[in-house]
Order: C-alpha cells, then sequence, then structure tokens
C-alpha cells in the first residue's frame, strides 16, 4: 500500500513527471520501452511520477521499483483511487485539473511517450505553460517519431507568425534510453 501524499504537499529531490498512454500490457514494445526508462531514470538517482495507473505509467514504476527511489503516482476520484501496486507515494487529488496540475508541479522535467488525446493534453499543456513563461523552463523530451507531426506544425506556425519557436523546448530522443540519458544529463546539471 502506498504512502497517500496531500496533493498540497510538495515531494523533495529532482523528479521526472512521464507522461503516455494507459494501454501499452506487459511484454508489449511500448510497456518494455516505458520500463527502461524507469529503470535508467532510478539508476540515475531521479525520482519519478505518472498519472499512477496502468500502461506507460504502470512500467515506468515497475522499472524504477528495484530502487530507492520515489514513485509518485497522481491518482484523481475521477478514474480510480487505487494506483498501480509499484507506487510507492499516492498523491491523490479530486479533479482531473487538480491532477493535471499536480503532474506539472512534481516534473522538474518531462518524458513524453506515445499517446492518445491524454497525453496530447499533457504534452500540449506543459509545452505551452513554458512557452507563456507561466512555469520555469524545464526539459521536455518526447521519445520516437510520434509526436514529430505535431512538433514540426506547431513550429511552422510559430515561425510562420514571427514568434519564437517553441520547438526550442522540446528535445527529442530516439529511443528510451536516450530520453533517460537526456534528462538525466540536464537534470545533473540544473541547481
Amino acid at each position: 500500500m502506498p504512502e497517500t501524499e496531500p496533493a498540497s504537499r510538495s515531494v523533495a529531490g529532482k523528479t521526472v513527471t512521464v507522461f503516455g498512454s494507459s494501454r501499452p500490457i506487459p511484454s508489449s514494445p511500448e510497456y518494455e520501452e516505458a520500463e527502461l526508462i524507469g529503470r535508467r531514470l532510478a539508476e540515475g538517482r531521479l525520482s519519478v511520477c505518472t498519472g499512477g495507473y496502468a500502461g506507460i505509467m504502470e512500467a515506468v514504476s515497475r522499472g524504477a521499483s528495484p530502487f530507492d527511489v520515489k514513485i509518485i503516482g497522481v491518482t484523481s476520484t475521477v478514474f480510480s483511487t487505487t494506483p498501480n501496486r509499484y507506487v510507492n507515494i499516492q498523491v491523490h487529488t479530486d479533479s482531473l485539473y487538480e491532477r493535471l496540475q499536480r503532474l506539472v508541479e512534481l516534473g522538474d522535467g518531462y518524458i513524453v511517450l506515445k499517446g492518445g488525446t491524454g497525453t496530447l493534453v499533457e504534452f500540449s499543456l506543459i509545452w505551452e505553460l513554458m512557452n507563456k513563461t507561466l512555469i520555469k523552463e524545464k526539459p521536455i523530451v518526447v521519445v520516437g517519431g510520434f509526436w514529430k507531426p505535431v512538433i514540426d506544425l506547431l513550429d511552422r506556425e510559430l515561425t510562420s507568425e514571427r514568434r519564437e519557436p517553441g520547438k526550442k523546448f522540446v528535445k527529442t530522443a530516439k529511443d528510451s534510453a536516450e530520453a533517460a540519458d537526456i534528462m538525466i544529463k540536464t537534470l545533473g546539471t540544473i541547481e
């Protein structure tokens, strides 16, 4: 049973929030890639934060579970109050908006894997908050080519409007190992 932490309390230490689909099952390539991210981040002494449920969220938590790091699951009464079994700190929220806010607040950096509309909302939110300087600049790493068309389209639109390109906030990694390595290197240099 994970320790429950109030949504208003901060979690100390460097933490990477990982976003992705709830659909991948154990032994699927997407699940294995996410499990590798959790393991690599934890080996790098970074805590992990996810939405706390199944799929990518479970895989990241599972990958980090053998290590002495915080494995944070941000849950909500909108879905279910029970996080996956690998979460060791549960941050419970009462609404989807509060859940999104906590996922953003708890991250010192963000990794975005393949996902659906929920992942798109999360990715768009962190990108826009940084673009509008509503939160401090933090590293965002997307994995693989899934998000490339979205990033390219938005970057073209911003550039055509003679605004600063939003792409400066987003790095692309070819795979999960590279994404974790980028995050470890970047967060290791942030004071």
